[in-house]
């Protein structure tokens, strides 16, 4: 899943993916291990005068923010002098009585929020991976007024007047093809977020989107707490058959926390606990039991979303028309590579088709080996995934519970190092004094070829109830250039969800969860290895469907032999994994890709179906699901891969919205573009160094379907997807077990 990333200029803020502003940053949730630490320094600073850190400098290594200095009230003062700051920088741009230029406007804008990008990137950082009541309280105040504020600014009048003098004359200029793109994409943020409106209508706009700040935050509040308040207990232990020994010791260990006492096991809705009970309990009544409690997640009760998204809708459609949209996806898409929603449209469909059809194939395996078993029963849904990995088992003579005995979750981070070393030359050293926001981060000083430090990185890999779920990238510190050459370098971080040791039990990653790792650590490269020189274009602040393709194609790696045998050895025996299983895995690489695609293509769907909308009155959220899955002819055994209450992606904030199809437009890029690599060979010096210069490098500092084409030397071939997901003939050979973690 994505990054978080800047939205352009004073949108684009907060660095990163993954958006808009709000993308990402609207769940509750926040460090409980930095509140412990807050707490003993608010009560030391009642003996000595305590120094907000986001009003200083950073005196740690490479600007890391000082986690453990940080107090709870710090956050509210500097989201205030943050924007005190800004105000008075924006109040000088629009008096300087000088005509704009690109540095006196467009430079200026870009640098003038640095207290406001300090304490933003770390609140709203942290408000993803912990949760506690203080963050949320803070939370309530916080997002209204940065909400606020950047509509303040986004519909300035005076500044938007310097912009247009800029964009009216930009191709006289002599700009640079960068400064070009700053200029245009400057003008057209400002015109997408209410320049042009009049004063009355900016006012209604600012009430709206405070309000969709308010219902984000309302619509993740609930989720987390509906996710937190499932739970399976089962006190028989017959009822785990099936199951990993990791899997049960994992549940034994959530009873204990919970004080239930000898002979229970508890199972929660959190992915490492949800899918291997779908996966392998034998007790059918038991997947039932999780299959509908995942779906029908914050539907009902106290936590129900329906209402919320209901709001939702209402709202983003009045935006848009205020707007002079349609409807909202049609404001969404004009942004993007895709420009509309007829091309999306038209994208998934090629892949719908297909993907459907091998549904039919899969299920129709599913039930004769069920009927071969004498099971008596008609494939349902909370029966896909076990009778996916019996027909997986029964057809390849491949175990995934096997298969986890080769990826401790140490070894598969040396396999990300090792791919990022022998593609693009960089190190990882541990600093292990280096300040953390939770004592599970280890922190790394990453470095070049030439010894030139180039980037800090962060992993947080294991579950914790009070961590979103799903699996993300993004950053504390940005980076750019200054205009002496003096390059500024990020810090970055990736966040996962993987099972957590417990007692004897390792980490051990499932195939999606290896997948995964290497899915978000792409995400940090295009971070990492950024040589953008300016901040609103760094990194991941590129068009949504382009941000997923450094991410996506370096899934490619993880399951290649040669890489393979560097990392994946037996967490008992140190054992390289065998040829004979590497077989085994390229036999079954496009296993059950029917159900993965099809999940996916439908929540997609799904979403530009939610944006089309053009009335929103009394809107029954699960009837118009089911209205689009019959007009899809959905399968009945496939559910959308979110169904709308925990849609985080298109609801929790609207940094997907009417942009869910952006992982399959990518696919067609990072699939189309890994061939390149096979072709020439996986660690090609000159494949890897075009791609690094013409991608990772560039961010958004050129169009991006212009920099996939100075990579590849042409446009992509939408069959490449499909060839990689075995729904065509594939020529190539290559393996992919496509993520979903972060998707």
């Amino acid at each position: 899943m994505e990054p978080v990333r800047h939205v352009t200029l004073i949108l684009k803020q907060i660095s990163t993916k993954h958006n808009n502003v709000l993308n990402r940053f609207l769940s509750s949730a926040a460090s409980a291990s930095i509140i412990a630490v807050c707490s003993l320094t608010a009560n030391h600073a009642m003996a000595q005068q305590h120094q907000n850190p986001f009003l200083t400098e950073y005196d740690t290594p490479y600007s890391i923010p000082p986690f453990n200095r940080i107090t709870t009230p710090d956050y509210l003062q500097a989201l205030k002098a943050g924007i005190a700051e800004q105000r008075k920088a924006v109040d000088a741009i629009v008096n300087n009585p000088e005509a704009p230029t690109f540095a006196n406007t467009i430079v200026a804008l870009d640098h003038s929020g640095p207290i406001l990008d300090k304490v933003c990137m770390v609140f709203f950082n942290l408000d993803e991976s912990n949760s506690t009541p203080e963050m949320t309280s803070v939370g309530e105040e916080f997002y209204p007024m940065y909400s606020a504020h950047t509509d303040e600014i986004s519909m300035n009048s005076g500044l938007f007047k310097r912009i247009k003098t800029l964009y009216d004359n930009r191709n006289k200029a002599g700009y640079t093809r960068a400064q070009m793109l700053a200029v245009e994409e400057a003008y057209k943020d400002m015109v997408r977020n209410g320049a042009l409106l009049n004063a009355e209508r900016q006012e209604e706009l600012k009430t709206i989107n405070t309000s969709l700040a308010d219902l984000y935050l309302k619509f993740n509040k609930n989720l987390l707490s509906a996710t937190n308040e499932f739970s399976i207990v089962v006190d028989d232990e017959k009822e785990l058959s099936g199951l990993p020994a990791t899997s049960v010791a994992v549940a034994k260990a959530e009873a204990e926390k919970r004080g239930l006492g000898e002979g229970k096991w508890v199972f929660t809705l959190h992915a490492p606990s949800r899918l291997p009970l779908l996966q392998y309990a034998d007790s059918r009544s038991l997947r039932e039991k999780m299959y509908k409690g995942y779906t029908t997640l914050a539907s009902s009760g106290k936590y129900n979303n329906y209402p919320v998204i209901a709001e939702i809708l209402k709202a983003r459609t009045r935006k848009a028309n205020l707007l002079g949209y349609n409807n909202y996806a049609d404001y969404m898409t004009e942004n993007v590579m895709a420009k509309n929603v007829k091309n999306a449209e038209e994208l998934l469909m090629q892949i719908w088709k297909p993907a459907i059809k091998r549904v039919d194939e899969e299920v129709a395996e599913m039930q004769a080996l069920a009927d071969k078993e004498g099971a008596r029963i008609k494939i349902e849904p909370w029966d896909y995934y076990y009778y996916a990995e019996k027909v997986r088992k029964d057809k390849y003579a491949l175990d995934e519970d096997e298969v986890r005995q080769y990826f401790h979750v140490d070894s598969v981070r040396k396999g990300i190092f090792t791919m990022a070393n022998k593609l693009y030359g960089i190190t990882f050293t541990e600093m292990p004094d280096a300040p953390k926001y939770d004592p599970e981060v280890t922190v790394y000083d990453v470095r070049d070829a030439a010894d030139n430090h180039v980037a800090v990185f962060m992993t947080d890999y294991f579950t914790r109830p009070s961590k979103r779920q799903g699996a993300w990238m993004s950053e504390f510190k940005g980076s750019w250039v200054d205009d002496d050459g003096r390059a500024e370098r990020p810090v970055i971080f990736n966040v996962c969800n993987f099972t957590h040791p417990t007692g004897d039990s390792p980490s051990l990653l499932t195939l999606d969860e290896v997948e995964t790792m290497f899915h978000e650590f792409g995400h940090g490269l295009h971070g990492m290895l950024s040589r953008a020189k300016y901040k609103s274009q760094a990194g991941t602040n590129v068009d949504r469907d382009f941000v997923e393709l450094p991410s996506q194609i370096h899934e490619h790696w993880a399951m290649e032999p040669e890489l393979l045998r560097s990392f994946a050895r037996h967490y008992k025996t140190g054992e390289v994994i065998p040829d004979a299983l590497i077989e085994k895995l390229q036999k079954a690489a496009t296993h059950n890709q029917g159900f993965t695609t099809t999940e996916l293509a439908g929540a997609a769907l799904l979403d530009l179906e939610w944006g089309k909308l053009t009335s929103t009155d009394n809107i029954d959220v699960e009837n118009f699901e089911k209205s689009v899955a019959a007009k899809l002819d959905m399968p009945g055994e496939v559910q959308y891969r979110y169904r709308s209450p925990y849609f985080k992606h298109v609801f929790g904030s609207d940094g997907y919205a009417s942009g869910y199809y952006t992982y399959l437009w990518a696919e067609v890029l990072d699939a189309d573009g890994f061939e390149l690599f096979k072709e020439r060979g996986i660690f090609d010096p000159a494949t890897a160094k075009a791609f690094r210069e013409n991608v990772l490098e560039m961010g958004g500092s050129e169009d991006p379907m212009q920099l996939y084409i100075n990579f590849r030397g042409r446009k992509p071939d939408v069959n490449a997807l499909l060839r990689n997901r075995g729904l065509i003939p594939d020529s190539s050979k290559s393996i992919t077990v496509k993520s979903s973690e972060g998707k």
